[in-house]
């Protein structure tokens, strides 16, 4: 076995497929700091990366949840919903994309198929590149995901000038 090997591959992957759209980054920034709430949806691996995205907009003082929460509200008009799938295809995010719609919500999506069904349903659309890993299933667009969410809060971070001191109060402590 040659896990450094294995792994310098894939940072070489990663290094390669980072997104350059700053201009929908603005966007989205823009969604958050108008949103009411904030609501994060994805399925797999890649919920599992919104989720520490949605910890992290907790961190910054957001009022965000995760669908299918036993404590997620109720989504309102004018609340984002903010999606991730790989595929663009997923069958229970794009129902979730289009409830959130009909019921007012500012919809998003990050994703590596721009042209997808979820896609077409959303507002703002984030692509990540798909291209060819050596990886299994999905994770570049996994690593993708939580490399540029991680690099959006410390942006946000940044633009906002919010020192680590008041981010680190918001952390849990019931550890």
């Amino acid at each position: 076995m040659n896990v450094a090997e294995t792994g310098r591959a894939i940072l070489s992957e990663l290094t390669e497929a980072l997104p350059g759209e700053e201009e929908n980054f603005e966007k989205l920034a823009a969604a958050l700091d108008s949103a009411p709430q904030i609501f994060v949806t994805a399925a797999g691996r890649s919920l599992l990366m919104v989720k520490a995205f949605a910890m992290r907009l907790m961190h910054l003082g957001y009022p965000v949840h995760v669908t299918g929460d036993v404590t997620t509200p109720a989504l309102r008009k004018g609340d984002l919903l903010l999606a991730a799938s790989g595929s663009g295809e997923t069958a229970g995010i794009l129902r979730t994309v289009m409830k959130a719609k009909d019921l007012g919500a500012v919809t998003a999506l990050i994703t590596a198929n721009p042209g997808s069904s979820i896609a077409r349903e959303a507002e703002l659309v984030i692509g990540l590149p798909a291209q060819k890993s050596s990886q299994p299933g999905a994770s570049l667009f996994e690593q993708e995901l939580l490399i540029t969410l991680d690099a959006f809060i410390a942006e946000l971070m940044r633009t906002k000038e919010l020192p680590p001191e008041t981010v680190y109060s918001r952390h849990a402590n019931l550890e």
